[in-house]
């Protein structure tokens, strides 16, 4: 029985389909993502989005959406479907659906009378092209696909509407035709492994809705261009491929490219294989260098997002190598800045004053992982420069104080994870001694001591640490035994928040066991749900339980209420830092119930955020790189737990 597989009495029903999407990659950039039915209710929905560096650094929507027909006996069937105002369909192909698969590639299975079809489609690896594979399973006489590509070439944060300025004219290639609808735009070349006739009747398709952006307050109509339709018989047995890509395809070797591409695809049969494919789907590759994006379907790569994903997307799932790959960059990105504040040009927030008290963190797992002597060989010198840099206040934002402890300002400008903004200015104005900063920054001292790695300044470092020890619980430790979420020299934040975590999971904390145990309780209960860790208490005024409604809405739920899957990893080493063997089932079952949402949402990975009151409904982007790697962090924790 198939991990990922879905019915057609879910499939035919669209208030239970149309949620649920899928997502392919393909390393560089580009992706492929629609729902189950086909049905595209995101404008970031499509076959081939891609990126196109000549106009700007987002991703691009070349090629919508293809709608299907079967022709029997001169009746045709559209297997197709869209939505238009009043809640209209058409051409409603959803109830030819027979079954949804995507445990390998995704695969929809339709029975039209005594037909039979498949549609099998990916994007191939490390090149800007989108496969399909059509094979008739059955059929009782002769049968004709009719093809129709519907096309956007836009940004994928914008609509496009019927316009004159779109170039009609197209081009005759090797196995179909090819076209530039813009002036900046690579051409798209769509071609099919069989031979068969391409029509030409422009048209636009007027008046197609994104219910998803909709509901978020954003404009959801547009219009697609459709140039023609491509029209080939097939025979019952027989498949065909259709490529679409930014280059030109050699029709006669589609079948054998696409299985080639098909044997590289791993099997998503398992949650925890789910999660690990998801997690390496978010590598990318520019300017010969590999990176981490930090989500689809709108993120670029950014800084404390490598730092923070990468040992959960590549150590924990035994790929070495590819951590160094990923670190390279990132580290290198960050010693620039380290020396004159040069900000990287793809690496964004390389500036944030966290970001090198995170790179500590991300090499003190690398030594965890692999060892410490590697650790040592390959890392030792930015562990030493980053100790450095903030020692000898060179550190932007981060001022060491005499008790040993970290003061940064943001008032003006949002400084750590918790970055929604409004008008320019942080929502959240975290300033003062943030409580992450500052557990990191203990932790990343100690760590430096341990490798060793910076002997000319040991004494001042192991001074700066005793300081510390003696000055963090008075600054922190609020009356009912939880640590503050910041603290300036007149003020400190009372909510309980979950940052607040890093001081109970790290291998190094100032706070003893009693101390951890009254913290962390405070946030089991407070903050703890089925889908992650609220990030604020639900006693709170600011409290926002739901992320919906317009922009400002959801930026206010961001951060004041909204679930984190992420924060489930220091959760759990936390949690078994306190409670040892007998915290492993808890936590067990804590991670279990994530692998309902491997079949919800967006399917084999998790969500950005989750709600924080029942039923904790999945929202945002379709998937955070930080959520799948703490997520599988969090599971090799409790494979590997051994009590101290």
């Amino acid at each position: 029985m198939s991990y990922l597989k879905f019915d057609k009495t879910l499939l035919t029903n669209l208030e239970e389909s149309l949620p649920i999407e899928y997502l392919r990659t393909n390393k560089l950039g580009a992706y492929s993502s629609t729902t189950v039915t086909g049905c595209n209710t995101r404008k970031y929905h499509g076959l081939l989005v891609t990126p196109v560096p000549e106009l700007d650094n987002d991703n691009h929507v070349l090629l919508s959406s293809l709608d299907e027909t079967v022709v029997q006996h001169g009746a045709e069937f559209n297997l197709g479907i869209h939505k238009y105002e009043s809640d209209t369909f058409a051409p409603r192909g959803h109830k030819y659906i027979r079954e949804f698969n995507c445990e390998t590639i995704s695969t929809n299975t339709y029975r039209v009378g005594g037909v039979i079809l498949t549609r099998e489609s990916f994007l191939v690896l490390n090149e800007q092209r989108v496969l399909l594979r059509y094979t008739l399973v059955d059929a009782h006489s002769e049968t004709t696909l009719k093809l129709r590509p519907q096309l956007a070439f836009r940004n994928v944060n914008e609509l496009t509407h019927r316009n004159n300025n779109i170039n009609y004219s197209y081009q005759d290639v090797d196995g179909g035709v090819s076209m530039c609808l813009y002036e900046g735009y690579p051409t798209l070349y769509m071609q099919l492994s069989k031979e068969s006739v391409y029509h030409t009747c422009p048209d636009w398709n007027i008046g197609v809705e994104y219910p998803r952006e909709q509901v978020r307050g954003y404009e959801y109509k547009e219009d697609l261009y459709m140039p023609g339709y491509f029209e080939v018989s097939i025979k019952k047995g027989e498949s065909i491929i259709f490529s679409a890509g930014t280059t030109p395809s050699n029709p006669k070797g589609l079948k054998a490219l696409f299985t080639r591409e098909l044997k590289l695809r791993h099997h998503r049969d398992s949650f925890f294989n789910c999660l690990k494919i998801s997690a390496t789907s978010s590598f990318i590759y520019r300017d010969n260098k590999e990176y981490i994006l930090a989500g689809y379907p709108w993120f670029n790569v950014r800084a404390r997002d490598t730092f923070i994903a990468l040992p959960g997307s590549t150590l924990i799932i035994g790929e070495e190598p590819e951590f160094d790959k990923i670190m390279a960059p990132a580290v290198a990105a960050l010693k620039r800045y380290m020396k004159d504040e040069t900000k990287d040009a793809i690496i964004t927030e390389i500036d944030d004053p966290d970001i090198p008290l995170w790179a500590v963190w991300t090499v003190q797992q690398y030594a965890k992982y692999v060892s410490k002597e590697k650790a040592i060989e390959k890392y030792g010198s930015l562990v030493k420069d980053i100790i450095n840099y903030v020692i000898e206040g060179q550190a932007p934002n981060l001022t060491l104080r005499d008790n040993g402890l970290l003061y940064s300002k943001g008032t003006e400008k949002a400084i750590s994870w918790m970055n929604t903004t409004e008008f320019g200015r942080p929502l959240i104005p975290r300033t003062g001694y943030l409580v992450e900063f500052n557990a990191l920054w203990y932790n990343a001292l100690k760590f430096a001591l341990e490798l060793d790695c910076n002997p000319t300044k040991k004494d001042e470092m192991e001074a700066i640490a005793a300081k510390y020890e003696e000055n963090f619980a008075k600054v922190f430790t609020s009356p009912a035994g939880y640590l503050y979420d910041y603290v300036t020299d007149e003020y400190a934040e009372t909510s309980v928040r979950p940052n607040q975590l890093w001081a109970l999971s790290l291998q190094y904390t100032p706070l003893d066991k009693p101390a951890r145990k009254a913290a962390l309780d405070m946030v089991t209960k407070e903050l703890l749900t089925p889908k992650g860790i609220r990030s604020l208490t639900p006693k709170a005024g600011m409290y926002r339980p739901y992320y919906w409604g317009n922009a400002s809405e959801r930026n206010v739920a961001y951060h004041n209420g909204a679930v984190w899957p992420w924060l489930l990893g220091a959760y759990s080493e936390a949690y078994l830092s306190v409670f040892s063997r007998s915290g492993v089932t808890f936590i067990k079952r804590r991670l279990s119930s994530y692998e309902e949402e491997m079949s919800r949402h967006c399917i084999g990975t998790l969500s950005e955020v989750y709600d924080g009151n029942p039923p904790f409904y999945g929202h945002g982007a379709q998937s955070l790189s930080i959520n799948q790697a703490e997520v599988l962090r969090a599971l090799r924790i409790v494979q590997d737990y051994v009590p101290e």
